[in-house]
């Protein structure tokens, strides 16, 4: 029996109208993937190359020019299937003067949460992202980092299946990033599905299960991190507890092997950042002539927004 897709993009295409005589402009062309139950998976791509877009045509905001987008099955154009989502954008708002646990509580209210239900969520939400003993202080008074961790809360007010992240560590420094990475592995630990856009790759590495490297609206590279960062001609062997010795043997029976070359004993996989720069650059190199030139790209200060 085969289980339903917690999210499903098939051949999304999105075309905004250009400005001063530009005509259709692509940012978002035949992108498909596929997220499974449980699962941390991480889009990633440069400035304008068709992450947020993509989210928000699987979010609803935005309609498709072709393709579809589906969150466990349902269409995300219909509204019933928002219900199963919790979103924390790049750069959210909130009242500044409301406490930690009045914001929760107002996000709670407007899901449709009262009384013991209510606050029995707010304290377990604060607790879950370290917030417990900033309850009661304003957010005008938060962190940057404190006020992303807040965001989640209110993302998870409503127990969603699916969370999506845009950004969630953007302006964050290191020990607030890290505990944002930290959050994102106990979602998983508790079953959650989790679709993040981040330009940390290192983070990305960390905590994601799948991958998709997205240029100039297309899917240039898609699927499980291990198998993206591994080096397909070169085979890895750990060792534990090995002396010198066995290291110089191993070494020599290399040696007497034709066509083997021992590059060097540690790990031989490549990182998410070298694979990201290497799949953009050369799609870039193939593709010069694109549509989505510089100044197409640049449509963004004029008013739209196709990142």
């Amino acid at each position: 029996m085969s289980v339903t897709p917690a999210v499903q993009v098939k051949s999304l295409v999105k075309d905004f109208k250009g400005s001063f005589g530009q005509g259709q402009i692509r940012a978002v062309n035949k992108v498909s993937f596929e997220i499974a139950p449980g699962e941390v998976y991480g889009l990633i791509g440069p400035n304008g190359s068709g992450k947020s877009t993509t989210m928000k045509a699987l979010l609803g905001l935005v309609s498709p020019s072709e393709g579809s987008c589906a969150i466990f099955g349902r269409d995300s154009t219909k509204v019933d299937s928002r219900q199963d989502v919790g979103f924390l954008p790049e750069n959210p708002y909130f009242y500044k003067h409301l406490s930690g646990e009045e914001t929760i509580r107002f996000y709670g209210k407007l899901c449709g949460m009262k009384g013991k239900a209510l606050r029995d969520r707010t304290r377990e939400l604060l607790n879950l992202v370290g917030l417990e003993n900033a309850r009661s202080r304003r957010l005008g008074g938060y962190s940057k980092g404190m006020l992303q961790r807040i965001g989640l809360a209110q993302a998870l007010v409503q127990d969603p299946r699916l969370l999506i992240l845009d950004e969630p560590t953007a302006g964050v420094d290191p020990i607030g990033s890290r505990q944002i990475r930290d959050l994102i592995f106990k979602l998983k630990d508790r079953g959650f599905t989790v679709f993040l856009c981040s330009h940390l790759l290192e983070q990305v590495q960390e905590v994601c299960d799948r991958v998709g490297i997205i240029h100039k609206g297309a899917l240039v590279k898609e699927g499980p991190l291990e198998d993206l960062i591994a080096i397909e001609d070169q085979t890895e062997i750990i060792l534990r507890n090995a002396t010198p010795g066995l290291l110089d043997k191993i070494c020599e029976l290399t040696r007497q092997e034709e066509g083997v070359e021992l590059l060097r004993t540690g790990n031989s996989r490549t990182t998410l950042e070298r694979l990201f720069l290497r799949e953009t650059m050369q799609r870039d190199q193939r593709y010069p002539e694109e549509a989505r030139t510089e100044s197409a790209g640049n449509t963004e200060a004029q008013g739209g927004d196709y990142s």
